[in-house]
């Protein structure tokens, strides 16, 4: 049985002694699951937020990265940036940069390949608008966001990394896709993925749900065939609702 995958996305939030406080409090809580627990914290917290998470089970993850090495990209951290100081996960394509951002389905698939290419684990994200659910749209967008995001890698770069499924219509606002709609979607990408390399590559991916994942319905996302672990957002905030998320099973 896999271990399930649950990350934290702070999103703009936090200032480095928050994020010091934040892990120190959460370090007791989190010691004896045997799940993976990520904190994608912002750029000025993550070096704060490895040394209050060393001698822990957390591991610490990027927001977002560019593509390049290096060059003439004001504002931009590369790849070799976050792997030089230990971060090991990146969340890439998160509907916010692709809404606000002018991130790209093509840009994905290059941040992907420079993270791995670097050693860092990507969280990739792929959703659907409220717009495309509505019009029976959630199969096509998921599955060509997947298809794009994956493209020109070989089965063991995809073994590495996670993909996280969020309808962007459920992220902070309360809503949450059910259950077993989560479930059908994740199972639509992995269909997609076995398509591309093979069903024991799909079989060994993780693929987590995002969308207002909260204590009181995690447990019954986490009881389903296909989900992997989450991806969550404003309850990561929470030192308390976020412990409930990784005690799911008490």
């Amino acid at each position: 049985m896999k271990k399930k995958v649950i990350a934290g996305n702070w999103k703009m939030n936090m200032l480095p002694n928050e994020a010091m406080k934040f892990i120190d409090e959460l370090a007791p809580i989190a010691k004896n699951t045997e799940d993976e627990i990520i904190l994608c914290v912002p750029y000025t917290d993550l070096f704060y937020s490895l040394l209050a998470a060393q001698k822990t089970n957390i591991k610490i993850g990027a927001q977002n990265v560019h593509y390049e090495e290096k060059g003439a990209y004001t504002g931009e951290v590369s790849c070799q940036m976050l792997k030089c100081i230990n971060v090991e996960y990146v969340i890439i394509g998160h509907s916010e940069r692709r809404l606000m951002f002018n991130e790209t389905d093509e840009t994905v698939n290059k941040k992907i390949k420079a993270a791995l290419k670097t050693g860092l684990k990507p969280i990739v994200c792929v959703g659907e608008t409220l717009e495309q659910k509505e019009n029976g749209k959630t199969k096509e967008i998921i599955t060509t966001q997947t298809k794009i995001a994956l493209e020109g890698l070989t089965n063991s770069q995809v073994e590495n990394i996670i993909i996280a499924y969020e309808p962007i219509w459920a992220i902070g606002t309360g809503k949450t896709a059910t259950a077993e709609d989560a479930n059908n979607s994740i199972i639509e990408i992995r269909q997609e993925i076995a398509k591309m390399y093979g069903q024991e590559t799909a079989t060994r991916v993780i693929i987590q749900y995002g969308g207002s994942v909260k204590p009181k319905n995690v447990k019954e996302l986490f009881s389903m065939s296909d989900i992997d672990g989450a991806l969550v957002g404003g309850a990561s905030l929470n030192v308390e609702d976020f412990a409930q998320i990784i005690n799911y099973e008490n």
